[in-house]
């Protein structure tokens, strides 16, 4: 038989096999990112549906039954670990009002815990953007995460926990639409964009975007340096608890109460001071 002919530089043309093998390292699954999406008893209906919001948007999460015990948080480590996931978005509903979300690396940490607000989910919304489902998200972050090492820091977390990887079952290597992180008052303001090209002249530069939803706000309480426990990193020194911003708005409505029966007591003793009597001319028709 004849000799297969080399290439141009003398270099062997590669075979099929090896072509077939360099196509499958280029689709491995090496950052293999899982993340467990779950909550604790006491959610309301628009909390459950924004959790299916964003079990939606992360391929690559996993989910399970309500936790129990919200005293012992602890155990959510054992949780991911019996489902094989590395990550863990966890929702802790309080008074059937405020909403908690913590976001840990399972197993050793760090986490973070935020306080979900301005939250509305798909269905409240109804925006005209869609995205194919499973395809991954570009991570469109603010520059202003880079001024401090405590954003720094989130601004990794977030990388790590809501990018889905590359070569995931579940991932469809498509890029359709770009979760935007904004750091505005301290806080991090959430939006999900689609990516819209244009197809005029064959140009596949995109210059539309179209929002998806959901939307929230994540004010950030602590950075803790183990998995739902261990040493405060970081404390928001803005923080302020909702239970403390209800009472505010209760006192604030005493104050005003308060003053309505001030003026009422200064307007009765005004008119005892200063009464005249009755007038004769009454009496006579």
């Amino acid at each position: 038989p004849q000799p297969k002919q080399a290439i141009k530089g003398g270099k062997k043309r590669p075979s099929k096999a090896e072509r077939q093998k360099d196509r499958r390292d280029l689709r491995k699954y090496v950052n293999k990112q899982r993340t467990l999406i779950f909550a604790s008893r006491g959610i309301t209906h628009r909390d459950r549906h924004f959790m299916a919001d964003l079990r939606d948007l992360l391929p690559h999460s996993k989910k399970d039954v309500k936790f129990d015990s919200k005293a012992k948080l602890y155990l959510v480590n054992e949780v991911a670990e019996m489902k094989n996931c590395n990550n863990c978005i966890f929702f802790e509903a309080r008074k059937g009002k405020d909403l908690y979300m913590w976001m840990s690396r399972i197993p050793s940490g760090p986490s973070v815990k935020f306080l979900v607000e301005n939250l509305h989910t798909m269905s409240e919304l109804k925006l005209t953007g869609n995205c194919l489902k499973g395809s991954r998200p570009l991570l469109l972050f603010d520059k202003n995460f880079d001024e401090s090492p405590a954003f720094r820091l989130l601004k990794e977390m977030l990388t790590q926990v809501l990018g889905s990887p590359k070569g995931h079952p579940k991932v469809k290597p498509f890029i359709d639409h770009q979760f935007s992180f904004f750091l505005q008052d301290n806080r991090i303001w959430f939006r999900n964009y689609q990516l819209v090209k244009s197809d005029d002249k064959g140009s596949q530069e995109v210059d539309t975007l179209v929002e998806i939803g959901p939307r929230f706000c994540l004010n950030p309480v602590r950075i803790l340096s183990g998995s739902f426990g261990g040493t405060t990193l970081w404390q928001n020194p803005d923080f302020v608890t909702p239970n403390r911003m209800r009472a505010m708005r209760k006192r604030g409505k005493q104050d005003v109460v308060r003053e309505r029966r001030d003026q009422m007591k200064k307007r009765k003793k005004h008119k005892a001071k200063h009464f005249i009597g009755e007038d004769e001319l009454d009496l006579v028709f």
